[in-house]
């Protein structure tokens, strides 16, 4: 890998509502190399997607504040102008969102949809688009590429909408793929069938990907960095073998405790993370998890930074416990469901 293709500094987003100033996201920062998968993960409401629909320009609006850089190859994607976005939209970052059944519009052909994107930023004639649009979807698998071309989205699978999706991303060959759930309420063999996809594009092109999702099965399959994002700031960030086989912050350890391990002895009952988010129009004060954390004390009030806490070099994670009380406390908040170091 090169140096960072994207780098997002102290990015906040926040919306004037009837209830107050929601802060969707709170000051996150990461950066995202060519060839290189980055997972965001967290439950719903944590700002996942706020933060990948303000990378494209799509939350901007009277009511939202948006601060902070998102540096693409030197254009700030925040504070660029609107029409430079239209520019760098397919051209250099694209994106697969959560839901293709309403991202798709239903009285236009699949092939029509795609073909648009390419003419209007490419200038080809119908018949070359057409031929473009073709060759995309034999490329992420559609049988029959020519005749399907033709169909509607309703008569469409989920997993082929999802895969007409991910060619309309790729029609114009993006730098950056951002997928939004891109495995969403579909069965097991259509979802390794999208993240196979995926992977093979990312290897073969040096395709950057920011995979938003609140499934860890998901993450464990292509992920090479993990955010783990919780009331719209960043808890814990590092590699995969890091948040999986040394996770730092009670959060994450919730997280990876709700997982059901086939390789492990059963158990009887699942652990939870009890409660629910916070409104993020008032959030708690000091760390933004403590109402819901077990292990929760006095110097918790204050308000954590993200940085190394005794996980890994360059692991970094929001929460007070120290070392030595992480180490103890996680196995009992996952259930020693994989802790150990992974084979060589």
């Amino acid at each position: 890998m090169n140096g960072p293709l994207l780098t997002v500094d102290d990015l906040k987003v926040s919306f004037e509502t009837e209830d107050g100033n929601v802060k969707a996201v709170d000051g996150v920062s990461f950066d995202v190399s060519p060839g290189e998968v980055v997972a965001i993960v967290g439950e719903s409401g944590c700002g996942k997607s706020v933060t990948a629909m303000s990378l494209m320009g799509l939350t901007r609006d009277r009511n939202a504040t948006i601060t902070g850089t998102a540096n693409l190859d030197g254009t700030d994607l925040i504070s660029a102008e609107d029409h430079d976005l239209r520019r760098l939209r397919g051209d250099d970052i694209a994106m697969i969102f959560q839901d293709p059944m309403t991202s798709l519009n239903p009285v236009y052909r699949i092939g029509d949809q795609i073909s648009e994107q390419i003419k209007a930023h490419r200038d080809v004639s119908d018949e070359e688009a057409h031929d473009q649009t073709v060759e995309l979807l034999e490329q992420v698998g559609i049988s029959g590429a020519a005749e399907r071309a033709t169909a509607y989205p309703h008569e469409f699978s989920g997993g082929m909408r999802q895969r007409a999706m991910i060619a309309m991303g790729l029609s114009l060959e993006p730098r950056i793929l951002i997928a939004d759930e891109p495995t969403t309420a579909l069965d097991v063999t259509i979802q390794a069938q999208i993240l196979r996809l995926l992977r093979e594009l990312n290897q073969q092109r040096g395709l950057a990907v920011i995979l938003i999702t609140h499934d860890l099965g998901v993450v464990a399959e292509i992920a090479d960095r993990v955010l783990v994002m919780y009331a719209g700031e960043i808890v814990e960030k590092g590699t995969l073998d890091e948040i999986f086989y040394s996770p730092q912050h009670p959060y994450t350890w919730g997280l990876l405790g709700s997982v059901m391990r086939m390789d492990r002895p059963g158990r009887e009952r699942l652990s939870q993370i009890k409660g629910q988010p916070p409104s993020l129009a008032n959030q708690p004060e000091g760390c933004k998890f403590r109402p819901r954390c077990p292990h929760a004390f006095g110097r918790c009030t204050e308000h954590p930074d993200l940085r190394e806490r005794g996980g890994a070099p360059g692991q970094l994670d929001r929460c007070w416990l120290s070392a030595e009380q992480k180490e103890s406390l996680r196995v009992l908040e996952t259930g020693d469901i994989g802790l150990e170091a992974p084979a060589a």
